[in-house]
């Protein structure tokens, strides 16, 4: 029997989806700190739970540790494997990792993937590909870095997770002006990087014990910083069925590769990277856990295999079996245009009628819905076929076809 606490801030779906296929493990405990009552929980994990303990604020570690604590005191046992899913959850997870003498990653690996400046500067000490950066306490600095490298520049936190607060700079007055709102300093810097100009892709992988053993590749189209920019487009997610041709031995090597000078041991990474017109690539940033926006849904499709499940028994168990890739499948993100909520959506007898047989998972906007506070959107359909070319046709019959109305 493994006894596993997850820490769940709130009961979002995303999260709660790791959290289902945890309680159904067998042979695993399975106790929750949550910033929520264990009422907000799915009734079949509610009846899987040894024990819940809500704190105030689960990104702290202090509380986080005497919640570990109290369950440890409430049931009796050891805590062999203390995880969470959010990226902002990995370094006060480490902590209290060291301070109770938990297995797993530490406080040092931690920390070179949530900072992503010392990210890169690790990546560049290894000689990997990565964007020019410079992590800037001063306007002044910002501006010379934007002088020297030439705009566009991107301004990003060097916290930051799933592109949030990250835009693109084209000019010196604009760089100027946005930086003198935010007043970077010593306590709060900004990361600043090239622009790169290319086809931007994912490299998600499993990692155990020190050995790179898995990994899936996907494209982004548009890039996830030009959905951002433009509120009412609708983007796609493609994983081509193969993935071990020429045109990706240079990350599948740069991959494994930046994975091992970070660090890692065992666990599943998200990394995000550039292909650039001369077919050189550059490595943006990686996380220290499991994809978000449905990817780890679209790598399950791809493999024909629970990936939520496989990520609970490697982090639990220390178990992972690479099974093999049968398919290409895509998700197209659906984005109202427009302000308000849902008040129509366009074309889908039409997109059912064309496309419903390559259809396997779809969460379909509904009518007074809200506008979504993600870049995700409303709503998305995945599509699934053995050949990568249907699949990339589809996503862009889906994209045309279906029009979220705000209003």
């Amino acid at each position: 029997m493994s006894d596993v606490i997850f820490t769940v801030p709130f009961a979002m779906e995303a999260t709660l989806r790791f959290v289902r296929a945890a309680a159904g493990v067998p042979g695993l405990r399975l106790a929750i700190i949550s910033q929520e009552p264990p009422e907000r929980l799915p009734r079949q994990v509610q009846q899987a739970l040894r024990a819940h303990e809500r704190v105030a604020d689960a990104l702290d570690a202090d509380q986080l540790t005497a919640a570990v604590r109290r369950i440890a005191n409430s049931t009796g046992g050891n805590v062999d494997c203390l995880i969470g899913i959010l990226e902002q959850l990995q370094v006060p997870l480490a902590e209290v990792r060291e301070r109770l003498s938990i297995p797993g990653m530490a406080v040092r690996t931690a920390g070179n993937f949530r900072d992503k400046a010392r990210m890169k500067d690790i990546l560049r000490a290894h000689d990997l590909p990565c964007a020019r950066h410079r992590l800037c306490t001063t306007v002044a600095a910002a501006v010379e870095f934007g002088r020297s490298n030439g705009f566009p520049i991107v301004v990003k936190p060097p916290a930051g997770a799933g592109a949030k607060n990250t835009f693109r700079v084209d000019r010196e007055d604009e760089l100027s002006s946005s930086l003198g709102a935010m007043r970077p300093s010593a306590a709060h810097p900004v990361l600043l990087e090239e622009f790169i100009v290319g086809q931007e892709f994912s490299f998600d992988s499993v990692n155990l014990d020190g050995e790179h053993v898995f990994h899936s590749i996907s494209q982004y189209y548009p890039t996830p910083l030009e959905v951002l920019a433009t509120p009412w487009i609708q983007w796609c997610v493609l994983l081509p069925r193969h993935i071990d041709g020429p045109e990706f031995a240079p990350i599948r090597d740069a991959g494994a590769r930046a994975l091992q000078c970070l660090g890692i041991r065992t666990g599943m990474t998200h990394m995000e990277w550039f292909r650039r017109a001369d077919g050189t690539i550059a490595i943006s940033e990686v996380a220290a856990r499991p994809p978000g926006a449905q990817f780890t849904s679209l790598i399950s499709h791809a493999h024909q295999h629970d990936f939520y499940r496989a990520w609970v028994r490697l982090m639990a168990a220390g178990e992972f079996a690479p099974p093999r890739r049968q398919y290409a499948v895509g998700a197209a993100f659906l984005r109202g245009q427009g302000e308000g909520r849902v008040r129509e959506v366009k074309g889908l007898e039409r997109a059912r009628r064309e496309l419903g047989d390559l259809v396997v998972e779809a969460v379909l906007p509904q009518v007074g819905q809200p506008r979504a506070s993600s870049y995700e959107g409303e709503g998305f359909v995945i599509l699934r076929h053995p050949e990568t070319e249907v699949v990339q046709e589809g996503l862009e019959k889906l994209v045309s076809t279906l029009r979220v109305e705000l209003g």
